[in-house]
């Protein structure tokens, strides 16, 4: 039997179930950090959306700071920190002050779109032009500067952070920033559990243009899946209508909470709006153990990617949970 054996992460948007509040939300995903991290996950990972109601994940500084102190050892970080929203130095502050507080347990994943809608994004933005989606190179070598040593430093500094040497893992949804990642010598993640349309094409110019780094000696290519693992494919089925219930959501731009799992689908959304969501989740590994491991050897044999990190839209927490642990069961199978 073929075996994957391969770090495996979670990223989590901290979405809110219907039923539960903004607070319900936030001990849901400390919940899941405790979980995972007993399970023996590698890292967990927090999203930044803004002007969603329906996700809780706007201060993601705040929320990788919670979790970091109601966990012991996994890894915390952003998936990511959207830096046309923020100057490079309030993050080199707040992320070096949190290292600071808990050293050798951060990443700072960085993505060049804003994490909302436009108008939000200009409510947002440190300038008013949009500029700033544009310099978003000259931000992340920035923030590479201000995490290392004293002697690199300009005359403004990061305190705490000058010396940290946070991790930084390049995020990227379309073909952009795979090249960044390759010149910078960084870790690539690509995000194919929203957007897989160009996932094969950025995996190839990350790979073909690597230059090796002081941060890398060779590529370190991560990818985000949708993860839908159950005692039984029925099952994981019907779990998934959870997911596909959150992506129709994005397709028809409505604000509903995180939805239990319905029966039938098509009863819901019309023959156009289920190819469009289906679309963003084709990147998916779904079903029992032995159907979660057969994609996932697939997928390997393919891509042969370094790292996993898994996204689960499950209604239930239990099931939820549960999901996670099928899946490293499967990745830990010798």
């Amino acid at each position: 039997m073929s075996t994957i054996q391969i770090p495996v992460s979670v990223l989590n948007l901290a979405p809110i179930r219907q039923g539960e509040d903004a607070k319900g939300a936030i001990a849901s995903m400390v919940d899941l950090a405790q979980a995972t991290e007993k399970m023996g996950y590698t890292r967990y990972w927090i999203a930044e959306h803004h002007n969603t109601p329906t996700l809780v994940s706007s201060a993601t500084s705040m929320l990788i700071k919670h979790t970091l102190e109601h966990t012991e050892h996994i890894r915390v970080g952003s998936g990511g920190i959207m830096l046309p929203n923020h100057s490079p130095l309030i993050v080199a502050e707040q992320f070096g002050t949190m290292a600071t507080i808990y050293p050798d347990r951060l990443d700072l994943g960085l993505g060049r779109a804003p994490g909302t809608d436009m108008n939000t994004a200009r409510a947002l933005r440190r300038s008013q032009s949009d500029d700033s989606v544009y310099t978003f190179p000259n931000d992340v070598k920035e923030l590479l500067t201000r995490f290392g040593p004293e002697e690199v430093q300009g005359q403004v500094k990061a305190y705490p952070g000058v010396g940290t040497n946070i991790p930084i893992y390049i995020l990227g949804s379309s073909t952009d920033s795979a090249g960044l990642a390759a010149k910078l010598g960084l870790p690539y993640v690509f995000a194919s559990h929203f957007a897989p349309k160009y996932m094969e094409e950025a995996m190839s110019i990350y790979h073909n243009q690597f230059q090796p780094s002081a941060y890398l000696e060779k590529p370190y290519m991560m990818v985000c899946l949708n993860v839908i693992a159950a005692e039984s494919d029925e099952e994981a089925k019907l779990e998934s209508t959870t997911m596909q219930q959150f992506f129709l959501n994005v397709v028809r731009g409505t604000q509903n909470p995180l939805q239990p799992p319905v029966k039938n689908m098509d009863e819901i959304w019309s023959q156009r709006e289920k190819e469009m969501a289906s679309s963003m989740s084709s990147v998916t590994i779904m079903g029992s153990k032995d159907s979660v491991r057969e994609q996932l050897i697939n997928f390997q044999e393919k891509y042969r990617v370094d790292e996993i990190m898994a996204v689960s839209y499950i209604y239930d927490p239990e099931k939820q949970k549960r999901s996670y642990e099928i899946l490293k069961e499967v990745v830990d199978e010798k």
